[in-house]
């Protein structure tokens, strides 16, 4: 296929990861699903090597023990992440992750932590950064369950990573009523998202330092969060 063939003849695969935390530079990953729809989804359960907080577990439901006891090693797991992350972008398919900045940075991390080498990341269509400009003046939250009550998506187990991976690609076909993205080729799917995500970054930024916030710590970067700072 070629690189410039517009998304909407190419496959869409659901990416999504549960984790130990919410910081992706010291997040690891728990469970990680790549899905497409009609087909067998791929599906990783990871012994993190840390305990997992009772926070996360409250999250999605898994337990340092059922990690431990069911998990296989940390290292081998994301390794096979990012290759089918690669092997799925070579395939000339789309992978699709809600909050991609979060998903893309905790892989890159993993890959960094058990010395493996990075990823070159692919087309990806994160309906959270579209979503958002779309209806940026719609009140509410943005998040997953709001998003499949808005476009009529069972989400059949919150927080779930095959679910939410499912979910995301229903969302992103849902989300077409409103944005052609089917036209869009890779480039011009990037360089949109790119705005609108530093754009929406830019106005919340704007909204924390005028209530006294922490502004500085958000990031506008897209489709991997930035580096973290040295310190």
């Amino acid at each position: 296929m070629s690189n410039s063939a517009p998304l909407g003849g190419r496959t869409l695969v659901g990416f999504d990861l549960e984790t130990t935390g919410v910081d992706p530079y010291e997040a690891r990953i728990v469970t990680a699903s790549l899905c497409t729809i009609g087909e067998a989804d791929r599906n990783w359960l990871a012994d993190p090597g840390i305990e997992i907080p009772a926070g996360s577990t409250a999250v999605h439901g898994i337990t340092t023990d059922h990690a431990r006891t069911h998990g296989r090693a940390a290292r081998e797991v994301v390794e096979e992440v990012a290759c089918s992350l690669s092997d799925t972008w070579q395939n000339g398919d789309v992978v699709v992750i809600y909050n991609a900045a979060y998903d893309l940075r905790v892989v890159t991390e993993e890959l960094v932590r058990h010395g493996l080498p990075p990823i070159t990341i692919g087309p990806v269509l994160d309906p959270l950064v579209i979503w958002r400009n779309a209806e940026r003046y719609r009140k509410g939250k943005k998040t997953l369950a709001e998003a499949v009550l808005r476009f009529g998506v069972e989400l059949t187990a919150p927080h779930e990573s095959a679910a939410d991976a499912t979910a995301a690609i229903l969302v992103t076909e849902g989300l077409a009523q409103l944005v052609p993205w089917r036209i869009w080729t890779p480039e011009e799917a990037a360089q949109l998202q790119q705005n609108w995500n530093r754009e929406w970054a830019d106005n919340f930024a704007a909204f924390l330092k005028g209530k006294g916030g922490d502004w500085e710590s958000v990031d506008g970067s897209w489709p991997l969060g930035a580096r973290r700072a040295a310190t």
